[in-house]
């Protein structure tokens, strides 16, 4: 499949630069998909030997996503911003918010060329509801947004999820993580909903060293952060309940048993703005 599409682009114009691992295309195959490289392929394994439960890590948050997805249009919000989207692994988030409520409208934005080329899939939903994709980076809230608007009402209330993305932004002069998450949510309506997920090194500090070292050497950031820090990224945002927590912790079902907090790897909480 990915060799395939390597063959294709060049004729749309689409540079996916495949001798280049892309944390995307890494988590595609952590989660046993077939659209990566070589170069993707081989960063994975390295990262794999370093902290060998990333599949597992991968798996909790594919499935936080599903369950904060699926609570927060039960509780009536029917617009979701996905950042950081990634190639497709069905259910995708469009799927889940849709079977809650029919007419949910999503907007998916990525980084990541590959993913375009697969935006039918994040576009197929339901008759009454309507998906969208973004080519975009999660430092450019203004694009994003901007063209998130063509789908989504601002002037509403928007569940806005960052799922496994936020440690890729490494603290440095004139970037961090929480402008970033700021430049967001300044923008969102009260009633929205902030859903965080973020690699942590509490559980196990020195795979998590191992792990970041990786991925830098593939020329991707990754900083691992503290509870209290991946806390502070929801600023005065009431968490729900639980609070946050290991992803499998978080109102967990029977999918999440079984996966220790070692793991996954991962905090993840939610919190809804007024």
């Amino acid at each position: 499949m990915a060799d395939e599409i390597a063959q294709q682009t060049p004729q749309i114009g689409i540079n996916l630069n495949i001798h280049q691992a892309h944390s995307a295309r890494m988590y595609d195959y952590y989660l046993g998909g077939v659209t990566n490289f070589p170069a993707d392929r081989e960063a994975a394994g390295r990262a794999l030997d370093a902290f060998p439960n990333a599949r597992l890590a991968a798996h909790a948050n594919r499935a936080f996503m599903r369950r904060a997805t699926r609570a927060i249009a039960e509780l009536g919000i029917d617009q979701f911003l996905d950042i950081g989207t990634g190639i497709p692994t069905s259910p995708n988030l469009h799927e889940v918010a849709q079977g809650v409520n029919a007419g949910a409208r999503v907007v998916y934005a990525d980084n990541d060329p590959i993913v375009l080329t697969h935006a039918e899939a994040l576009l197929d939903g339901t008759a009454q509801g309507r998906t969208d994709y973004v080519q975009g980076d999660v430092r450019d809230a203004r694009t994003i947004l901007e063209a998130a608007a063509r789908t989504l009402d601002l002037e509403r209330p928007i569940a806005l999820s960052m799922v496994a993305v936020l440690h890729f932004i490494a603290d440095r002069p004139g970037q961090n993580a929480a402008d970033v998450v700021d430049a967001f949510i300044s923008r969102l309506a009260p009633g929205s909903y902030l859903v965080i997920s973020h690699f942590t090194a509490d559980f196990d500090p020195e795979a998590t060293a191992r792990m970041e070292k990786v991925y830098r050497n593939s020329g991707t950031d990754l900083q691992a952060r503290t509870r209290e820090e991946v806390t502070a990224l929801f600023q005065d945002w009431r968490l729900l309940t639980p609070g946050v927590v290991a992803s499998p912790r978080w109102n967990p079902d029977a999918a999440a048993a079984g996966t220790t907090d070692a793991q996954a790897g991962c905090y993840a909480g939610v919190a809804r703005l007024g």
